[in-house]
């Protein structure tokens, strides 16, 4: 068996800035681009045809919005702008060094995390009271093009982990996307049910 947890309302809580756009505009505007006037209306529409399931970076979104009004970001400033905006706050949830350290102790484990924007999984993860070192893998919707609940993410993390999609034991808060490991043959197990502070015992259990 190889357990892999979600990241976000699973490991930890990390603070998202209320209004995005504004956000965004912002370290845009440090960074000298030009934000349009309308820029909350080009930040909420669709601006990059994705297949079903995949995942769309948001500073691929934020240089696709921008364009879309005219306005072109130097070289990598909409991924900086994005990078900095989502810089997080992280509140460890309670369990959670002693449910990884109690999971890395019976087989692999990875976070499987549903994730837009570059580095802010591994920086939530290096704020957080759990022990990095313990993951084999770090697999995020934005590194790796698909998003909870399609399979594919899920046989991407069992392929990091050199194990079959069916092994995996996935933890998470949102059966909407954490269950659809269930499509690749693998388990679902919901903190609403096991929270992380009873997911030792449960697995000694189990």
């Amino acid at each position: 068996m190889a357990i892999t947890f979600d990241l976000f309302g699973t490991l930890v809580r990390a603070t998202t800035p209320g209004d995005p756009a504004r956000a965004v505009a912002d370290e845009l505007t440090a960074r000298g681009v030009a934000v349009p006037d309308d820029w909350g209306a080009a930040y909420r529409e669709p601006h990059v045809d994705a297949p079903g399931g995949a995942e769309v970076p948001l500073p691929a979104h934020v240089a696709a919005a921008l364009r879309s009004r005219g306005v072109d970001a130097p070289a990598n400033a909409a991924r900086r702008a994005v990078v900095a905006a989502f810089d997080p706050d992280v509140e460890t949830v309670p369990g959670a060094p002693g449910a990884v350290a109690a999971a890395a102790a019976r087989g692999p484990i990875a976070v499987c995390s549903n994730c837009s924007v570059p580095e802010l999984a591994a920086r939530a993860l290096v704020r957080a009271d759990v022990d990095r070192a313990l993951f084999d893998a770090v697999v995020t919707s934005v590194a790796c093009g698909w998003r909870k609940p399609d399979a594919r993410i899920f046989e991407a993390t069992a392929r990091t982990l050199d194990v079959p999609p069916d092994s995996l034991l996935h933890v998470g808060d949102d059966p909407r996307t954490d269950a659809g490991v269930e499509a690749v043959g693998g388990r679902f197990l919901d903190v609403a049910d096991v929270p992380l502070t009873e997911f030792p015992d449960w697995l000694e259990g189990g």
